[in-house]
């Protein structure tokens, strides 16, 4: 810990996520050196890895590692997400590689990275010059979501700047670690890999096409020429990929050049995935180092790095990384493909031993600045430094917490004459996604409910909304269509099941709240027309917004038998499904959680109340106590069931992401509770609920934008998702209606006295 103390950290616990040795290539390597170096350095801190598994079930991964992730299984990184942040660590470390992540590109990692509310660090290691269009996004999406980059070549540096646009003090240069070893004379390794006597030229790493070494073949007839002792070995396993494709086809091949070239005496395949320290060992035992790769844009070579890091005279083609590491007389460039360029300064450095070993000490040197100790330290200094740039959390996130007066400018932004348009860019309506019945059902509500709106407006925006539903109306099907392009068609026979209820409940209740008698009577005769499809709908929150909309129809129309019959049948189905599903510790309809979760215990109160029954009442109060419990944060703030909670049998909520659906809905449910009961906690639970909207959430910050009653579409781990469609607008404008009457209510009840704002 006093290491710790010393760079000023205080970071006691990360998570560190990339390949991971017993995997075989030179990411893990890097990762599981990067783990050791923090280790030894921070010996304290916690450091979880998250090892990405392109074969689940192969490798026998050792206790340092927390958890694998199955590269192709998207489930497996929003559980990792999930696990992070669950864990208490303070900050994420990423090391990027292009195919080591499932999706279109690897985007799998960036749905991870949207779960996790911690501060990112990632090491980049590709950079490419001229990105596909998936690997732009993907990359541009990683660079936003992290503070702090790692690049090991300023060329990253200069890449993110020209093709990125990508650049400040966000990235860091941060050379490819080495291991700390002593300066050593390579005849005293030599006899334990039986090379005693002879001129050694190495080249390791996983062998593939593009690692060159053809070129070095080639070069080898010039070479033992002029040192008849020479040996080129040439140390790695075959790559992974390429054994799977053609298995060691390739490895013949360079076998076959040599014995073409006549030089098959000298040069040493060894086909193997060296362990850390044996590895330096065979480096120690090289007079030279070769790196004859052939991609000119290549900006990491683990295998250069480790080579100038135990001091080698390095030949090598002038890729990014070599240009970098070698340069100011560190090593020697030759061209690409030139062998004998290669030839030449080979047969140089083997046949002058104070030139060669010259070169090796100012190599020794550079790598001093390299090794893994001082790599973990500037890491560290960097996750400090974001760590401390991360804004804090308020106790008391906004000095108002006054509800809103409803307004209705954002819903009018985002209508035209056809209706409510689906969804947004930011608060710009985005006609590519054309209408839904859903918002300009919900809409239709908001029209009959909000006080304030003058008599012209009312009727304007209800004939909008009503001529949308009775539009979406079809005959032949007996159903409502759902979603329909800007051009006005229809992209469906007939909606969901939930969309069908919604616009009946949008029915019952414009015959009750319209101002006009014209649109209440319409709506009495279209839920007449439609409502009896109900009985087929199997969904219990459709059932339960077609109990809605029935409920309000009965309140205005007492005798209305359609109505009450509908609630009759879905009141029953109801608790069968709660006794179906409960247990001692879950007092639910279902056995997961899902959307828009308080309707259900909602529709059974107003069902109560409809029905003058207490025990639907009593089930109703019961299970919204219940879902209550389960929306509430440990600091005690409203906390909406997040959508990854979906679908989980019997499991807790999971926070993110988090909707105003649910919030409005819980407000609406607490209303119809204090109305059945008159107790006045529901008051409570419904401004805890409310204020959610303004700010007192998990991430402290509004989604209502006061000025234009408008509101953000959800509160990600990461912050805001700042698109404001219209599901999200009415939710906010309904919830703040039930709030303005909720307070009067309460008003009324409990006199001046009773807070709730």
């Amino acid at each position: 810990m006093e290491r710790v103390s010393a760079i000023g950290s205080g970071i006691g616990h990360i998570a560190l996520i990339g390949n991971f040795l017993p995997r075989q290539c030179g990411l893990a390597t890097y990762t599981t050196d990067t783990f050791h170096a923090l280790k030894a350095e921070f010996p304290a801190m916690r450091v979880d890895v998250y090892a990405m598994d392109d074969h689940p079930g192969r490798y026998d991964y050792p206790s340092d590692v927390t958890a694998a992730i199955a590269q192709h299984d998207l489930a497996a990184y929003l559980e990792a997400a999930r696990a992070i942040e669950a864990s208490g660590a303070q900050a994420v470390w990423l090391q990027h590689e292009y195919g080591i992540f499932g999706g279109r590109a690897g985007d799998f990692i960036l749905t991870m990275l949207d779960r996790i509310s911690l501060p990112v660090i990632v090491t980049l290691h590709t950079i490419l010059e001229k990105p596909s269009p998936d690997e732009r996004r993907v990359m541009e999406g990683l660079l936003r979501r992290s503070a702090r980059v790692i690049v090991m070549a300023e060329r990253g540096r200069d890449i993110l700047h020209r093709v990125h646009g990508f650049s400040g003090k966000a990235v860091v240069m941060i050379p490819h670690g080495v291991p700390d070893r002593p300066f050593a004379d390579p005849d005293s390794f030599k006899p334990r890999f039986g090379w005693e006597g002879r001129k050694t030229v190495l080249t390791f790493g996983l062998l593939a096409p593009n690692k060159g070494i053809e070129t070095l073949i080639d070069a080898m007839p010039a070479i033992i020429a002029a040192q008849p002792d020479a040996l080129y070995i040439v140390l790695g396993a075959t790559h992974p990929n390429l054994v799977a494709h053609e298995g060691e086809a390739y490895r013949d091949r360079l076998k076959a050049l040599a014995a073409a070239r006549g030089v098959l005496d000298h040069v040493q395949f060894i086909d193997a995935f060296v362990e850390h320290d044996h590895l330096i060992d065979y480096l120690q035992a090289a007079d030279v180092y070769a790196t004859p790769y052939i991609n000119p844009a290549q900006i990491t070579s683990g295998t250069l790095s480790y080579a100038v890091g135990v001091g080698k005279a390095v030949v090598s083609t002038p890729y990014v990384h070599a240009t970098e590491i070698l340069a100011d007389g560190h090593g020697v460039l030759v061209d690409f493909g030139d062998s004998a360029a290669f030839a030449r300064e080979i047969i140089a450095l083997l046949g002058n031993d104070g030139n060669r070993a010259r070169l090796s000490a100012r190599a020794y040197a550079r790598g001093r600045t390299m090794i893994w100790s001082q790599l973990v330290e500037t890491a560290m200094r960097e996750m400090t430094a974001m760590i401390a740039a991360q804004p804090k959390r308020l106790s008391h996130p906004g000095a108002a917490m006054t509800p809103l007066v409803p307004d209705f400018s954002a819903v009018e932004r985002m209508s035209d004459s056809t209706g409510m348009l689906q969804h947004s860019i930011y608060s710009i309506p985005d006609r590519r996604h054309g209408y839904c019945i859903d918002d300009n059902a919900r809409a239709l509500i908001l029209v009959g409910r909000m006080a304030g709106l003058d008599e012209a407006t009312q009727d304007k925006w209800t004939t909008i909304y009503a001529s949308f539903i009775q539009y979406a109306w079809n005959p032949e099907a007996q159903r409502f269509r759902n979603f329909m392009n800007f051009d006005r068609t229809w992209c469906e026979d007939f909606g969901s099941e939930d969309s069908n209820g919604r616009a009946l409940w949008a029915l019952g209740m414009t015959a009750r709240t319209a101002t006009m008698a014209k649109h209440r009577d319409w709506a009495v005769q279209m839920f007449d027309m439609t409502a009896s499809m109900a009985f087929e709908l199997g969904s219990p929150r459709a059932q339960a917004f077609a109990m809605l909309g029935a409920a309000e129809m009965l309140d205005c129309h007492p005798g209305h038998g359609l109505a009450r019959a509908i609630i009759e049948r879905f009141s029953a189905d109801h608790l069968a499904l709660l006794a179906d599903a409960r247990r001692p510790e879950w007092e639910w309809f279902e056995i997961v959680l899902a959307y828009d979760n308080a309707r259900l215990p909602e529709a059974m109160i107003r069902a109560g109340v409809a029905l003058d029954r207490a025990d639907l009442i009593e089930t109703g109060v019961k299970t919204l106590d219940w879902i209550m419990v389960q929306q509430t944060s440990p600091e005690g703030r409203f906390r909406a069931v997040g959508t990854e909670s979906f679908g989980r049998a019997y499991a807790p909520p999971l926070p993110f992401d988090q909707q105003p659906l649910e919030a409005q809905a819980t407000v609406e449910a607490c209303a119809a509770a204090y109305q059945a009961t008159q107790d006045c906690r529901w008051i409570d639970e419904a401004t805890r609920a409310y204020r959610w909207f303004l700010g007192l959430n998990d991430m402290d910050m509004p989604l209502a934008t006061v000025q234009d009653g408008g509101c953000f579409d959800g509160l990600t781990p990461t912050g805001i998702n700042r698109n404001q469609g219209a599901e999200s607008i009415l939710a906010l404008q309904l919830a703040s209606c039930t709030i303005s009457s909720l307070s009067k209510l309460a008003g009324t009840v409990a006199g001046p006295t009773h807070a709730v704002a």
